[in-house]
């Protein structure tokens, strides 16, 4: 059963690999092919690839791991990155593709510089760069848990293993690439869940006998919260998924406005109906093994042990699809700022586009390596992914939606913004251990924080103003 499992692993893993190479050296010819696939992305393409950029170990593992532990309410986990893909669709995504198209931005830094100022762009930047760093680790941690359920390797040489797939078909082209193996990717990961879900239910018996064996765990049926999971997910990761750097840097490939609206809005809607596969899964895990070592092994557990082996093979197709489809995601995130918004902006600024094309990839293959060697020494992956949303938001989330709906915010409100935000939520998740303080969590507080930042810096403005 294992070596069905490790072949077809193996076959899939070297076809990204050979596509990546091939629509890299065919297509990819210069840095606006590599960052915005030249402008030109169909409804199609965009849906592709922004869906399957939101379906990662995130919405896999790490959802039917809360689903394992919480139960139902994991479903907020996936279903707020529904909510906020719908906003995004439209209205933050469509001004944004428009205001991309007209300057030239290829970055969520050019905007931001555009906007504040290079000072906002480059502090944005660097925070953006150790976050997106861990948040790499994460989709390659769960591709070496894959792994080690499957071959019994380290959970750490998975990682390595995936890091490298990765490096290789995202390097050769970038943004181009990953729009046409993300096709792929999603077709093989919602045919794979699809396929195996009705067969570890029945492994479970029914679904009455999943209730009854959950039934006594408490609030592990109340969909609005339960431990760690619940509607605030709504707060982080959810507004994450409308400021996402990544995100909008494929909305800015998009053709034309129609393009946003209709991909990015799919995208939402299937997000929302996935949301609650992950944590099914995870809730049969723990009617059939209620002593796991860790929620993480939930779903990959399932694929391999209470399914048919061509059934668990295609479903564990679909998981690795997840987690590589995402890693590529955050790698374009990564290399794209560090190249553009740091080399290209303080370092080379007259560039060509040929240069900037090879230290984009340059910067991909280190910051590949990099995450590829966080993800061999951490170890929560949803400890990992809420530090990285909640810094994506506190930090991004007022400078951008507050630039894009009113000119009267400038640099100064933008510092007060992101220094309120980050320093609020340290505080509280550091100083108070990440315990909810008057029910508010880190991230929350953290926001609240930005917006007060934000509007001390606009009172003392116009204070300022009527006094001078």
């Amino acid at each position: 059963m294992e070596n069905i499992h490790l072949t077809v692993l193996l076959v899939y893993a070297a076809s990204l690999m050979c596509i990546g190479l091939w629509v890299g050296r065919r297509r990819v010819r210069v840095a606006s092919d590599f960052f915005v696939a030249g402008r030109q992305l169909g409804s199609p393409l965009l849906f592709s690839t922004m869906l399957a950029a939101n379906i990662g170990a995130g919405s896999t593992i790490a959802a039917a791991g809360l689903g394992y532990a919480n139960g139902l309410s994991a479903w907020w986990w996936v279903g707020s990155a529904g909510i906020g893909s719908m906003v995004l669709a439209f209205w933050v995504g469509p001004l944004m593709r428009r205001l991309s198209s007209k300057h030239q931005f290829r970055t969520l830094g050019d905007y931001l510089e555009y906007r504040y100022g290079a000072g906002i762009r480059t502090t944005i930047t660097l925070l953006m760069c150790c976050g997106t760093l861990a948040l790499l680790a994460v989709q390659l941690i769960g591709i070496g848990w894959v792994l080690n359920v499957i071959t019994g390797i380290e959970r750490w040489l998975g990682s390595v293993i995936g890091g490298v797939v990765v490096i290789v078909y995202f390097t050769a082209g970038g943004l181009l690439t990953s729009a046409w193996i993300n096709m792929l990717q999603l077709a093989v990961l919602l045919i794979g869940f699809g396929a195996a879900l009705p067969f570890a239910l029945d492994a479970a018996g029914t679904w009455s006998h999943v209730y009854d064996a959950t039934l006594p765990i408490e609030d592990y049926w109340n969909v609005w919260q339960n431990g760690e999971s619940g509607w605030f997910y709504l707060i982080v990761p959810g507004l994450a998924f409308i400021v996402s750097p990544g995100l909008i840097q494929k909305v800015y490939g998009a053709k034309d406005d129609k393009t946003v609206r209709v991909a990015v809005a799919a995208n939402g809607i299937v997000l929302l109906l996935f949301a609650a596969v992950p944590p099914v899964f995870g809730m049969i895990a723990r009617s059939l093994h209620p002593t796991l070592s860790d929620t993480a092994l939930a779903l990959p557990t399932i694929l391999v042990e209470h399914v048919p082996p061509a059934i668990g093979a295609l479903g564990l197709a679909a998981l690795f699809s997840a987690e590589v489809s995402s890693a590529d995601a955050i790698l374009f995130m990564l290399s794209t700022s560090l190249s553009r918004d740091l080399y290209q902006r303080f370092f080379n600024p007259n560039t060509d586009g040929r240069h900037t094309l090879l230290v984009a990839r340059g910067a991909a293959i280190a910051g590949g390596i990099l995450g590829t060697g966080i993800a061999v020494v951490a170890v929560s992956l949803e400890a990992v992914l809420m530090i990285f949303y909640s810094l994506l938001v506190v930090s991004v989330f007022v400078p951008l939606l507050g630039g894009l709906y009113t000119k009267k915010l400038t640099a100064p409100e933008a510092y007060g913004a992101i220094f309120g935000g980050v320093g609020c939520f340290l505080v509280a998740e550091i100083g108070y251990n990440g315990v909810a303080i008057l029910g508010m969590t880190p991230s929350i507080i953290g926001l609240l924080g930005a917006t007060f930042g934000c509007l001390s810096i606009v009172v003392i403005r116009t204070l300022n103003q009527r006094t001078s």
